[in-house]
């Protein structure tokens, strides 16, 4: 399989908080390009997702704002591409409100959520959440909410689901965005 995994850390829980982006390129089911960059998100940070995450306002002072970014990641999300994301509602969400609020044309690309995969291929899971999936499947998530170590495990995920179970039964959970 070849796709874009992308995670997204938020600064609060504004649409176009987005504080770091990780994209991890998979090409015939091998990791083979990660990118992460820290963003200087215009709002304020919220003590609860900074707990999270560990990120706060100082860590991006000199972080470049978004729409500076995006013209380095763009190529990545184009008509037919592959992006994932581990809960892809979250991720795609603060894509879209981040692209919206600073004007720029949202792009058109097939979507797929491994949460979604990973509830159909192993419904005996105690749960589906990332740092979960990726424990009981061996894949190596050494910092849970660091947007890199997360878009590499999502991408993982759906890696170990393709060669175990095919392709095929991927398929029916991937949408046009």
């Amino acid at each position: 399989m070849n796709f874009i995994a992308m995670d997204f850390e938020t600064a609060n829980r504004e649409k176009h908080s987005a504080v770091s982006i990780a994209l991890a390129v998979v090409r015939d089911n091998q990791v083979v390009d990660k990118f992460y960059s820290l963003i200087k998100p215009e709002t304020s940070f919220s003590a609860y997702n900074t707990a999270i995450h560990g990120l706060n306002a100082q860590d991006v002072t000199d972080a470049p704002k978004f729409p500076e970014v995006w013209q380095k990641i763009s190529p990545f999300f184009t008509e037919n591409k592959l992006v994932i994301a581990h809960n892809a509602t979250f991720d795609n969400g603060i894509l879209k409100g981040t692209l919206e609020y600073y004007g720029i044309e949202e792009p058109h690309y097939l979507l797929l959520d491994t949460v979604r995969t990973s509830r159909k291929v192993f419904p005996n899971f105690e749960n589906h959440k990332l740092n979960t999936v990726a424990g009981n499947l061996g894949i190596t998530l050494n910092h849970h909410h660091n947007a890199l170590d997360d878009a590499v495990a999502a991408a993982n995920i759906l890696i170990y689901e393709a060669e175990h179970f095919g392709v095929e039964v991927l398929k029916p959970y991937v949408k046009n965005k």
